[in-house]
């Protein structure tokens, strides 16, 4: 089977005055459909970085970056918006909610930009907060919500849209033990339903409930390793 992403040689500098500062050093890297990846590494080791690649928010300065067989580095602003929109979900550490809107109108508000019908939009948001055990609490606002129940209403926004792809930038960091734990277990369901997912951490109790966890550390891939479950 096709790898879903492949990075070859992926390098991102930043311009520091006169100096190129290097941040990604030659990244090569596969990821298989359906796979529950973590990428893990110190504040600063470029993990981030590498992930507003992957998720199309930034480009690389050198490499190339296949989605779906499709080479991204030669795509447009306009062309990488549209892959965010269709086929990536991102799910990040503040959760990133409207707080004066219900957590059915956040969910929504993806499919509004991907031009979908007032009529499906809400079915498919009550569907999905449903999904993410919230079926209760559509109407309500963030700040009626605890840390973990925001969360679950942001990977349902993340998962509106039906993407192939779901990318967590730090999903559990706002979150206590507890809750984190559920958090991650929700991603254990939703792999399970085939959604390939990537979790960027810095921790390792969250790093080895993937498949497969990788460590990066100054812009560099150090190891794969298989984490706790399988």
């Amino acid at each position: 089977m096709s790898a879903m992403i492949i990075l070859e040689n992926i390098t991102k500098c930043y311009q520091l005055g006169d100096n190129q500062v290097p941040i990604l050093r030659g990244i090569d890297l596969h990821i298989q459909p359906g796979e529950y990846v973590s990428i893990m590494g110190a504040s600063g080791s470029g993990k981030s970085t590498l992930m507003n690649i992957i998720g199309c928010l930034d480009q690389p300065t050198d490499g190339q970056y296949f989605l779906d067989n499709r080479n991204l580095t030669t795509f447009t602003k306009d062309e990488l918006a549209l892959i965010r929109n269709q086929q990536i979900g991102f799910v990040f550490q503040q959760f990133n909610l409207l707080p004066r809107s219900t957590a059915l109108e956040n969910v929504m508000l993806p499919m509004i930009y991907a031009g979908i019908p007032k009529s499906e939009r809400r079915c498919r948001a009550v569907e999905m907060l449903d999904r993410v055990g919230l079926g209760d609490r559509l109407m309500n606002r963030p700040s009626q919500l605890s840390g973990g129940q925001q969360q679950r209403v942001a990977i349902a926004r993340a998962l509106v849209n039906n993407p192939a792809l779901l990318l967590a930038d730090e999903p559990t960091g706002a979150l206590d033990s507890q809750t984190s734990q559920e958090v991650m277990n929700l991603f254990q369901t939703l792999n399970q339903q085939d959604i390939t997912i990537v979790v960027i951490t810095h921790e390792l109790e969250v790093a080895t409930q993937a498949q497969r966890r990788i460590t990066i550390c100054d812009g560099q891939i150090l190891n794969h390793s298989k984490g706790e479950v399988t």
